[in-house]
């Protein structure tokens, strides 16, 4: 039993950090009374910390590498432990917003280190089922953030979504610290401190203009001047790659189809699966009427299913990567289409069988993409691939929610403009993606009021139905990447074209994990 200590350390740390991702969608029109802002302005809570945590896990996990990936994790823990406290007492607002930047730093912190750490406790088969009940941990945090979030909001207080993580952040300390080993890439290593810079400002940059897009338009000046500077800094990133002598991602990966496969998977992945959780979250409570409680609840199917399959991974699998990626991202884009059914007359009932669909695919998809990952670099480097395959999942969260947004709200109003019945199309549109359902409704002459809630219903169904056909189709290219570009690393020789090393060093040590990985 002592054995799996270890696991229980990071996934207790895993769980706590992928939750806070969704735990705060259901609880927004709660903060937003109590804090006195406006729901858009609270949309930040989501968006910063998704941010944080998309800009700085490269950097961090290279750094892991160097430093300590022991270290590295609990500094992470300390971090987010401390920043949910300030986040449970913020008296307003902007504290509020602050404190999930300063959390999204912890989380990634610790995000970036969890692969590199299960792969050098685990091998054989333990690593298998390790990396199967780590991936099993990531979907049942994602989905069930929701459920969580309703059920703290609506019986106790918004607050509580924040002060929760608390004894669970200080289990995983004492687990760490106990049960934990250090490891860290022998010899002196300069730190890539421009890679590190520059990518951070390029994916900053990029989500922030994302996220603008979604509020003040993609012409609007801040917009624009954003995608200027991610454009700058991402050359400047490749730059100073391709000249730095231990770089925080090493450009030459990508020659290979299968780690760009592994990476283009986990971008996709994330906005496919679970970025439009967030607006259904909001027609089930502004159009439909649920309370915190009942809207998780709709969202629980999905964690069900993804803990069901990736137990069933561990106990006859693992299968190999292509295969379970490949399948399960046709099984998320199956998800997502079958939930692209709604009309003005649709409940929650609605969305359920293909949310169960979708988290038949997370299940399949999450352990395999991070044992994939971790079998495409050599030992020393796998902090570099763990921060990698991460950062582009959370960059595929951060920008499915901004690219979305904008999909949702422009679809929205396009109904609103044909239905004829609302004065400003653009600004009921902007109400609505805000979740402000009701106050559309109650601003309309007395004698049209049904009219204009019927329209409003029919208009936010369009917008998710659209959002929806985005997502399948997004994960069926991202599963016909899957299936045409992963290979087995390992299958070919050492340093040849698609085999399992990246580099020299590579050999043994990849190699094995691959024949651990793919058993």
């Amino acid at each position: 039993m002592r054995k799996w200590w270890p696991l229980a350390a990071i996934c207790l740390g895993t769980f706590m950090l992928l939750v806070d991702v969704t735990i705060v969608t259901v609880a927004l029109p709660d903060m937003a009374s109590d804090l006195g802002t406006t729901l858009p302005d609270l949309e930040w809570v989501v968006n910063i910390y998704a941010l944080a945590l998309a800009s700085l896990l490269l950097g961090v996990g290279s750094s892991a590498d160097r430093i300590g990936r022991k270290k590295v994790y609990l500094f992470g823990l300390g971090v987010f432990t401390a920043a949910s406290l300030v986040c449970g007492v913020a008296p307003g607002a902007g504290v509020l917003i602050g404190a999930r930047a300063v959390q999204g730093f912890g989380a990634a912190a610790m995000f970036g280190t969890t692969i590199a750490l299960l792969g050098m406790h685990y091998s054989g088969r333990e690593r298998g089922v390790a990396f199967a009940v780590w991936g099993s941990t990531n979907a049942i945090a994602a989905a069930a953030g929701p459920v969580v979030g309703g059920l703290l909001t609506q019986y106790l207080d918004w607050r509580w979504i924040f002060f929760v993580n608390l004894p669970v952040c200080l289990g995983a300390v004492v687990l760490t610290v106990r049960f934990l080993k250090e490891a860290r890439t022998p010899g002196h290593r300069r730190a890539d401190v421009a890679g590190m810079a520059t990518f951070t400002v390029a994916s900053g940059a990029l989500t922030f203009a994302l996220i603008r897009a979604h509020s003040d338009g993609w012409g609007a000046t801040l917009t624009l001047a954003m995608f200027a500077v991610a454009a700058v800094a991402l050359l400047l990133f490749l730059v100073a790659e391709s000249r730095a002598e231990h770089p925080v991602l090493d450009l030459s990966l990508f020659r290979r189809p299968s780690f760009t496969g592994i990476m283009v998977s986990g971008l996709i992945l994330q906005g496919a699966a679970f970025a439009y959780l967030l607006f259904e979250s909001l027609w089930m409570q502004s159009v439909l009427g649920y309370g915190p409680v009942k809207a998780g609840l709709y969202i629980l199917p999905m964690c069900a299913a993804a803990f069901v399959v990736s137990a069933l991974a561990s106990r006859f699998g693992p299968w190999p990567p292509r295969a379970s990626m490949g399948g399960g991202l046709a099984l998320i884009a199956l998800g997502s289409a079958l939930q692209a059914v709604l009309g003005a007359q649709s409940s929650g009932n609605a969305i359920v069988a293909g949310l169960v669909v979708s988290g038949l695919g997370v299940g399949l998809v999450t352990p395999s993409l991070s044992a994939a990952a971790l079998a495409s670099v050599p030992p020393e480097r796998a902090g570099m691939a763990g921060g990698a395959v991460n950062t582009f999942r959370q960059l595929g969260f951060a920008f499915g929610i901004a690219v979305f947004g904008v999909i949702f709200q422009s679809r929205i109003e396009s109904v609103l403009r044909d239905g004829g019945q609302v004065g400003d199309p653009h600004r009921a549109a902007v109400a609505l993606s805000g979740g402000q359902a009701h106050s559309v409704v109650a601003a309309a002459p007395a004698g049209a009021r049904a009219g204009v809630e019927h329209l409003v219903r029919e208009a936010f169904a369009s917008g998710l139905n659209t959002m929806l056909y985005v997502s399948a189709a997004l994960a069926v290219v991202a599963s016909v990447v899957a299936f045409t570009m992963v290979r087995l690393p390992g299958a070919a020789p050492a340093g040849a074209p698609g085999g399992g090393g990246a580099g020299p060093q590579a050999g043994a040590g990849a190699g094995r994990t691959t024949a651990d990985a793919a058993r």
